[in-house]
């Protein structure tokens, strides 16, 4: 599905990604651990065509993808829910879940989407009429992420959706990301919160100042004395 050989992303002359290799299989769940600068949220940025490696390869559905502009990987199917959620504070709840369907040509289907979207967030419901700057921390987030669904993706990225939340809030948000593999979404999510990340997540990437440091299913990285080390850095 998603298979990344030797990439290398460079931020002028410093080195934030160096010759990373993983791959994502349809309907996993995801997750990418990492201490503060190992380069978690650049690995996202370069899937979603926001950067562009300087070298290896980057395919989706077995074609190219290193070089495409972000709007043309929307349209292939990857969504991208930065970290920061990103809305658009002055519209409401329904116009930002709208905007979140522009490259879609299936008009037809969005009502539908959109219904589905509310039902997994119904808080999302009742503040349809609102604009996003009233909403809490936590209903931002909801937000950010069904704007995200709204394009129909088959591959969700999700960058750091548990920061500033209430604990209650973390879990509803993760537990919603989860039931998406469901629907036929596979998730990559970025996290600092690795304990969090190990309960939800089926298959985890370590990243370590740029590098791949460690890679393995949740219950091996559970059980793995070396995550520590590889997660903080030491």
């Amino acid at each position: 599905m998603l298979d990344i050989k030797g990439i290398t992303v460079r931020y002028g002359a410093i080195e934030a990604l160096t010759d990373i290799s993983l791959s994502v299989e349809p309907g996993q769940f995801v997750a990418v651990l990492g201490a503060n600068g190992a380069g978690k949220s650049t690995l996202l940025r370069t899937i979603s065509g926001l950067l562009q490696p300087v070298s290896g390869s980057l395919r989706w559905m077995g074609a190219e993808i290193g070089a495409a502009t972000p709007e043309s990987i929307v349209r292939r199917g990857i969504a991208h829910v930065p970290e920061g959620r990103g809305i658009f504070s002055d519209m409401t709840v329904r116009e930002n879940l709208e905007i979140g369907a522009y490259s879609r040509p299936d008009r037809a289907a969005l009502k539908q989407d959109y219904d589905d979207i509310i039902a997994t967030f119904p808080v999302l419901g009742r503040r349809e009429s609102q604009r996003g700057s009233t909403l809490s921390g936590g209903e931002q987030q909801m937000l950010a992420i069904g704007r995200a669904l709204m394009s129909r993706p088959t591959l969700l990225l999700a960058d750091e959706v548990s920061l500033g939340l209430a604990p209650v809030m973390v879990r509803t948000v993760f537990e919603a990301l989860a039931q998406l593999r469901h629907r036929g979404v596979t998730l990559i999510a970025v996290e600092q919160n690795a304990r969090l990340a190990l309960k939800f997540a089926d298959y985890v990437f370590v990243l370590k100042h740029g590098r791949l440091a460690m890679q393995g299913t949740s219950a091996e990285l559970s059980n793995s004395g070396g995550l520590v080390e590889a997660y903080l850095g030491v």
